[in-house]
């Protein structure tokens, strides 16, 4: 999946195929969206014992669910009786059970067969044996993340871990304590491309000066193409005119309570292989899932987190909401213009990735490995 040799200052991308091939972005779904731990859900999407939500995890449909006992649970969308979808609303909520709309066969929120007709005269049909099959599931950072391997890989190393080499330490995000934040807005994004140029841009700043004129005059440094991600540790620093981080550059909100000092007047861009990105600023946080549905589109909701005070108060988060969004549209603008040149012969041995972009070829590398596998 590799091009010819560059000179030593330019590294070569994937070929344009690796973007537009479906038997490529079906080897993405087993070996990298289904065998790796996935951003699902806001765990306070679901609120209440039989809130539910339906996901896309790479080929299969996952049902995420609140159970009685308060924790949440997730299983395959699937009837153990002949293959219907158990739920076909994207999200909801159901008194006691999920009946499968088909043969009626039933399950509790703990995925247990608990009722079909004629079930008492069919003693082969084992209530727990032909239950819902279950997915592993973590809560962490107010997120639930879902992992369909038989053996899940290690939370600790691969979600955790990739936050803790971003940043230096865990002790960094903690502080913004996302787990006690609340949703101000979310926005869903359809966007035309394959889900690594979504990744790919997301990872470098080399365009911010073209294509971003908001997000430059409120990070100045980010107009000379290094993006945050590029270095260990880093936060792109406020302009010294900027007050807040909104549309305009003006006051925003109190920081948050547990954001040190040194944290002030930075964002930090953490990308959490393979499907979520971090953005940290004092005041709010914003969280990106992506949900790659063929090998042209993908679904991304972003969501706009900010303390309950905030939220609860009522008071007017567009500035700051602005800000971001106007950055996601100029972005996906950027992949969806991309896209359709992946298929023409001049990308059919890729491009070049120039110093500032040079990270983002360790990214390639980590997924050819695994594809290769």
């Amino acid at each position: 999946m590799t091009t010819t040799d560059q000179p030593a200052s330019l590294i070569s991308t994937l070929p344009g195929s690796c973007y537009t091939d479906p038997a490529i972005f079906a080897l993405e779904q087993s070996r990298v969206f289904e065998d790796m731990w996935f951003g699902a859900v806001r765990s306070s999407d679901l609120p209440t014992p039989g809130s539910f939500r339906k996901v896309q995890v790479g080929g299969e449909s996952v049902l995420v669910v609140r159970s009685r006992d308060g924790r949440l649970r997730a299983f395959l969308n699937i009837c153990r009786h002949r293959g219907a979808q158990i739920c076909t609303e994207e999200s909801g909520e159901v008194k006691r059970a999920f009946q499968c709309p088909y043969h009626a066969w039933t399950y509790d929120l703990e995925g247990k067969l608990i009722a079909a007709p004629n079930l008492t005269k069919m003693p082969d049909v084992d209530r727990v044996e032909y239950g819902l099959v279950p997915v592993a599931l973590r809560e962490w950072l107010g997120y639930a993340w879902v992992c369909l391997a038989t053996e899940p890989p290690s939370f600790e190393d691969d979600v955790m871990g990739a936050i803790a080499e971003r940043l230096g330490d865990l002790e960094v995000i903690e502080r913004y304590e996302l787990e006690s934040l609340t949703v101000g807005r979310r926005i869903t994004y359809d966007v035309r491309a394959n889900w690594k140029l979504i990744i790919e841009n997301f990872m470098e700043c080399y365009h911010c000066a073209t294509i971003h004129p908001e997000l430059t005059e409120v990070l100045p440094e980010f107009a000379d193409g290094y993006a945050a991600q590029f270095f260990v540790g880093h936060g792109a620093e406020f302009g010294d005119d900027v007050q807040g981080f909104t549309v305009d550059g003006s006051e925003g909100f109190d920081k948050l309570p547990g954001v040190a000092d040194e944290q002030d007047r930075r964002y930090y861009a953490i990308t959490v292989r393979p499907t979520v990105f971090v953005n940290l600023v004092p005041d709010h946080v914003i969280v990106h899932r992506m949900f790659p549905i063929s090998e042209g589109r993908t679904i991304v909701e972003c969501d706009w987190l900010y303390s309950r005070e905030v939220v609860e108060s009522g008071r007017d988060v567009s500035r700051s909401v602005e800000l971001f969004h106007r950055v996601n549209e100029q972005d996906f603008a950027a992949c969806e213009r991309t896209q359709p040149a992946m298929s023409s012969r001049a990308y059919a041995n890729g491009g070049v990735l120039v110093p500032s972009e040079h990270h983002i070829g360790e990214f390639h590398s980590w997924l050819t490995d695994r594809l290769a596998r």
